[in-house]
């Protein structure tokens, strides 16, 4: 009998030709669309197609029905809420700049999805992501990164556990995504040429500021003070979540030169300001630390850490300071570490593990 898989299907083309991967590789496939959109309004769901709005019901039924596959659509509301918006809105709140994806593909996508799949009778869940999974020499399953280095997403993958990886299939991995697309035009999916969806899915117009708001309402810090590396007060910012490490662009400061947001302080609501120099930094802690190629880290370890999913990796040692705590230190200066996102460690071409910056 042929193995049950629940592919999470998008309405994407990736998604979509994940599917169809797994059909034709004899898998007994499911499709099934993750709900998990609040209560907004339905012009906003039907303007926001992404991997959450209408459209993207409506295109994944479409290409199931294309398929000849079974199609569901699975409400994980309450879910999404606890696990990814409460988070999101708490760390914008402390002056961290999170990462929402990271947080949906372990609680969500992987967690959520596979309890729900076993339930359904099922032994694997499948996606669209860039990203392979491999069986390392000592039996630890790691995220192994896709033939295709500009669309690779094992960055957004790091903390997915043993369990879940021993369960998860990533067809999309082995392929470029020029080869997805013509896949997906041969078979004549609806959705052949439909466009990557790029922002948060449930920050239309990429207004994070504008959601945290609604959702915190009086919990929002107010104004307060930018100052100087050494405590001078050079003018009032309009509240700690418009501002991220790193950043130069809206900050209306004339300076005479270009300056950076160097550090967040919650606590004293104030945007400490630097100059270039002052984003750079050698070492950087971090916890909530998941580890997919070994257990424990023992000793110093080198590996490439990514400190964002943009960044290229920079060359650091690894070592464990506490039981959930571990230091990265760098080669060279890194810029704009920033307390909120994930730092990720890799080895040849596989995820470490990895944690999130403090």
């Amino acid at each position: 009998m042929a193995k049950k898989v629940v592919v999470g299907m998008s309405g994407g083309v990736d998604s979509s030709v994940a599917a169809y991967l797994l059909k034709k590789q004899g898998y007994d496939v499911m499709g099934v669309t993750m709900q998990i959109w609040q209560d907004e309004d339905i012009s906003v769901q039907q303007e926001n197609g992404g991997c959450c709005g209408l459209t993207a019901v409506d295109d994944a039924r479409r290409v199931a029905e294309r398929l000849d596959i079974p199609y569901y659509v699975l409400n994980f509301k309450q879910e999404f809420k606890k696990s990814v918006i409460n988070p999101f809105i708490d760390s914008y709140l402390v002056g961290r700049t999170p990462n929402p994806c990271i947080l949906c593909n372990r609680h969500v996508k992987w967690e959520a999805l596979l309890a729900r799949s076993m339930e359904l009778g099922a032994e694997y869940i499948a996606t669209g992501h860039y990203a392979r999974i491999m069986q390392l020499d000592n039996g630890r399953y790691v995220i192994r990164n896709s033939v295709t280095a500009k669309k690779d997403q094992t960055y957004a993958l790091y903390n997915l556990t043993q369990n879940q990886l021993s369960h998860t299939l990533m067809p999309v991995g082995d392929y470029e995504k020029e080869e997805i697309r013509k896949i997906a035009q041969e078979l004549n999916l609806p959705i052949a040429n439909k466009p990557d969806s790029q922002d948060i899915c449930f920050v239309p117009d990429n207004d994070y500021a504008a959601v945290i708001r609604r959702e915190a309402g009086d919990r929002v810090p107010g104004p307060g003070k930018f100052v100087t590396v050494d405590g001078k007060v050079i003018g009032e910012h309009k509240g700690i979540i418009h501002y991220t490490v790193g950043q130069r662009k809206g900050l209306n400061l004339s300076m005479g030169h270009p300056v950076f947001v160097k550090e967040i302080r919650a606590n004293t609501n104030e945007v400490v300001i630097g100059d270039a120099k002052d984003v750079f930094t050698d070492s950087l802690i971090c916890n909530d630390i998941n580890l997919m190629a070994v257990e424990d880290i023992k000793e110093k370890t080198e590996v490439i850490a990514k400190i964002r999913y943009s960044h290229s990796g920079a060359p650091c040692i690894i070592e464990k300071i506490d039981e959930d705590m571990v230091k990265c230190t760098f080669k060279e200066p890194v810029r704009a570490v920033t307390p909120g996102q994930a730092v990720v460690f890799y080895q040849n071409d596989y995820v470490y593990g990895g944690g999130t910056i403090l």
